[in-house]
């Protein structure tokens, strides 16, 4: 049993089943990707694990217990960050003042924004932001205001902010989306970093090939809301329905 099991999960939008029988087991301290074309149902699908949507029909169980009905903030508590497809960070605060925040509210579990210079006072959050920074190689971006920074260090920042969490289940929706190539590289190496210096799972979805295949362990193919195919990198290659509809023929 995976530590992530979504069992028969269904969703209908009016006259649209964007999800249906959608299964899929994500093994613990793995790298999973779920790919698929436009319409395939994969932002819907990590909208159902994360508290945004809650299926039609079917299970969701997170180590053990399901996480139907809980609020976002619930499901973050038990232990799942989601990195969004736009960094969802605060640009007019600088990058530690960005970073001191899931530092608090991880220890309190609550915080308010005008509350920041308190926070600063306050050693044991400060030293955990700092240090994580150090992890996110960002310690020399401190003091920048985070809106200035390129979109793969703004990446950056909003994954170790989900890491200071210490989550046991990282969500990433297209965490590579309109980076340039070297922005893209620098993220994969990150991920591959956390995932072999971190007791945590990934779940990853993602359209650019070089990105999936540079990270995953496992890979399941969506595809007009059911999952096609799931197996292992190499055999996801050689699929030749896998090939033909989402891969092309020179993959």
């Amino acid at each position: 049993m995976g530590i992530l099991e979504v069992k028969n999960v269904g969703k209908r939008f009016g006259g649209l089943q964007a999800l249906s029988e959608v299964n899929l087991s994500v093994r613990e301290n793995s790298v999973h990707a779920i790919i698929g074309p436009n319409g395939a149902g994969k932002s819907t699908l990590l909208n159902c694990l994360v508290g945004k949507l809650i299926p039609d029909t079917g299970s969701v169980m997170f180590d053990g217990k399901s996480v139907l009905g809980r609020a976002p903030y619930e499901i973050n508590q038990m232990g799942i960050s989601r990195v969004f497809q736009t960094p969802e960070i605060f640009g007019d605060l600088t990058v530690l003042e960005n970073m001191l925040i899931p530092c608090f509210a991880k220890r309190d579990g609550a915080f308010e924004l005008n509350a920041i210079s308190s926070v600063m006072d306050q050693k044991e959050v400060l030293e955990k932001a700092e240090h994580m920074l150090e992890e996110m190689n960002m310690a020399d971006k401190r003091h920048m205001h985070a809106a200035a920074m390129s979109r793969g260090d703004k990446r950056r920042l909003e994954i170790g902010m989900c890491l200071s969490q210490e989550p046991r289940l990282l969500l990433l929706d297209e965490p590579t989306a309109g980076m340039a190539r070297a922005d893209t590289n620098n993220t994969i190496d990150l991920l591959k970093q956390i995932s072999d210096e971190r007791d945590i799972t990934i779940a990853i979805i993602e359209h650019d090939m070089h990105v999936v295949f540079s990270l995953a362990d496992r890979i399941t193919v969506l595809a007009q809301g059911t999952p096609l195919v799931e197996d292992d990198p190499q055999n996801i290659k050689g699929n030749p329905k896998v090939r033909e509809a989402y891969l092309g023929e020179s993959a």
